[in-house]
């Protein structure tokens, strides 16, 4: 049995989870209510303030969806419950970010600012300390969402390996490349 999926969810107070008759689980909390499609074939119980999820066989392709099935449950309750949050850093000389609203300003050395727009359901928030390089914070109760949006940002100017310009996550690590050598 999966180690994942046989392990059970409590659920925190505050916090309601159904499943409906289309095997749709719905996650209400203090942070907005998450909904997430469930195959048909793996059951979603809900239970003395605990969510088990059963698969009906050994067949590989129940047993990968018994792991994935309970992490994205899982993620639900703790999206309404504490939310998701990413820091992402420009690092270059004249990177800016500034936002208005759900609205992203980017300086990334180009010839144009981009305008990058934040879904509702997700607050961003900008931060820039002289002497640090400017940063980014997305924040929201869906995971699927937030990494999505982070992925987006980072694509418009990912790290280059020789000098590690480019918008990363905070802690991440860009392996450099040495450069040309001199000559012979």
């Amino acid at each position: 049995m999966s180690r994942i999926g046989k392990q059970l969810i409590a659920i925190p107070e505050g916090v309601t989870v159904t499943v409906n008759n289309e095997n749709v689980v719905t996650v209400k909390g203090k942070k907005g209510e998450l909904k997430e499609a469930v195959n048909a074939d793996i059951k979603v119980e809900v239970k003395d303030g605990q969510v088990a999820i059963t698969r009906p066989s050994d067949q590989i392709h129940h047993r990968a969806l018994h792991g994935l099935t309970r992490a994205l449950v899982a993620n639900l309750v703790e999206g309404v419950t504490n939310g998701f949050e990413k820091k992402m850093e420009l690092v270059g000389v004249g990177y800016k970010a500034t936002n208005q609203g759900n609205q992203l300003d980017l300086s990334l050395g180009y010839s144009h600012n981009i305008i990058f727009d934040i879904p509702k359901e997700l607050t961003v928030a900008t931060e820039t300390v002289k002497g640090q390089n400017p940063t980014i914070t997305i924040s929201g109760s869906d995971k699927q969402l937030v990494g999505a949006v982070c992925a987006k940002i980072r694509s418009l100017r990912k790290p280059e390996p020789y000098k590690g310009k480019g918008v990363r996550f905070v802690g991440e690590i860009v392996r450099k490349k040495a450069g040309k050598s001199a000559g012979k």
